[in-house]
């Protein structure tokens, strides 16, 4: 235990050592049900008051990670709702987080002047919408046609009823899941992945299927392995800039998963909402929908990593049937694609490459500062240079996340 603790003492003794305690619990490196030594145990371990160690096992018992029975000992516990990491510090959609830096909602401000512009032109736009009753299920015709056409450039070949216009990249996910994934079914993900993306399989009572990324990226031979032997309806992959190693999975990867999952009935979700956010410039392997047919490839974008999270736009690109079913799947109980929003989003898609240039030379310039820093402060760590994306995983070189956000947390740090 005492090579497990570390260095925990910063400030008040008995906070710390609880604040440890929970580290170690949340990280997993202390399994629940797993007996905590007695407090004359650890008091002589570590050398310090039992008093101290008594008062820390009581504030983790208030919080419900510790649980004692008379003459059987102490036990590490999750709280009821709690789970352990990276799910436990994982960013909620509109949480409020009392901190001066939050590191943890990958989006930038908006761009401007750009966005402003496009805000103001909106109002006279808006007018010529007045006389309709503004409810919408599948995405102004414009906006539509503006998506299908990005498609079409980027190599594959989109029509305007291919598109879907959702509320964020997040809520096709959602949509996608209810259409395609009964409770309890697997779906292969990424392993590490979007927190939010395997929330929502989680929420939706479906089963992950993790396939683990190595430093070269993704096993190929044992996605078709998993495809084959569990044949899940849903592949959510992300290839372009993965969250959060920022790995791009090669041409020949992207043809053998896309064959793969045709053989088994799998449908692949790609989600391509960092895809355009390409630092370095150079070139990319065709996007996935490029190698499926039938409409086994399912796309999902959205403008929150190039433009600004707050617009929330994105998108559903699949075949027409699927967008047909997704329209009955949203109902009467969904409000709808807000109609200035998208108006909003159909002027910036008339600048939108010169708008991703002067993001990438603003994310260059912040990718540089960061690594820079970390390779003067901390040449310990080790990381690769993502070519896109916003994120940059680092090897700490032992456990020590939830330890590094809960001291991150005491200076403000989220």
């Amino acid at each position: 235990m005492a090579r497990l603790l570390g260095d925990w003492r910063q400030g008040t003794a008995y906070m710390d050592l609880a604040q440890a305690l929970k580290a170690l619990i949340l990280d997993g490196r202390l399994s629940v049900a797993a007996r905590i030594p007695a407090e004359r145990t650890l008091a002589a371990s570590w050398g310090i008051s039992r008093n101290t160690v008594a008062s820390a096992y009581q504030r983790l018992r208030e919080e419900g990670y510790l649980r004692s029975r008379q003459g059987a000992g102490s036990y590490a516990a999750l709280p009821d709702g709690a789970e352990r990491a990276p799910r436990a510090l994982s960013w909620v959609p509109g949480q409020a987080v009392d901190t001066h830096i939050d590191l943890t909602c990958a989006s930038l401000p908006a761009p401007e002047p750009a966005f402003s512009l496009a805000v103001a032109e909106t109002a006279t736009r808006m007018a010529r919408h007045s006389d309709g009753h503004g409810y919408d299920l599948v995405g102004l015709p414009a906006l539509r046609q503006a998506i299908a056409d990005h498609y079409t450039a980027r190599g594959v070949r989109t029509n305007a009823d291919q598109i879907m216009v959702t509320v964020g990249a997040h809520h096709a996910w959602g949509l996608l899941l209810r259409l395609l994934v009964r409770p309890r079914e697997p779906v292969l993900i990424d392993s590490p992945t979007y927190p939010n993306a395997l929330e929502a399989i989680r929420s939706h009572g479906a089963r992950p299927m993790p396939v683990g990324l190595d430093d070269a990226g993704w096993d190929v031979d044992l996605i078709e392995s998993a495809v084959r032997g569990t044949r899940p309806a849903v592949a959510y992959l992300m290839p372009d800039f993965h969250n959060p190693t920022g790995l791009v999975m090669p041409d020949a990867a992207r043809r053998a998963v896309v064959d793969a999952a045709l053989r088994s009935g799998t449908y692949v979700v790609v989600d391509e909402t960092l895809s355009e956010v390409n630092l370095d410039a150079g070139p990319l392997p065709p996007p996935m929908a490029a190698y499926g047919r039938s409409g086994a490839v399912i796309s999902i974008g959205s403008l929150s990593k190039t433009v600004w999270a707050g617009l929330r736009v994105g998108w559903v690109r699949a075949s027409k049937s699927v967008i047909s079913r997704l329209v009955a799947v949203r109902g009467p109980s969904d409000p709808g694609n807000p109609l200035v929003q998208q108006l909003i989003a159909c002027r910036l898609f008339e600048t939108y490459d010169d708008l991703l240039r002067a993001r990438s030379e603003e994310l260059v310039a912040q990718r540089t500062a960061l690594t820079d820093v970390l390779r003067a402060q901390l040449p310990q760590w080790r990381f690769t240079v993502p070519r896109g994306g916003l994120c940059l995983w680092v090897d700490l070189g032992a456990q020590l996340s939830t330890k590094l956000s809960l001291a991150a947390g005491r200076h403000g740090v989220q």
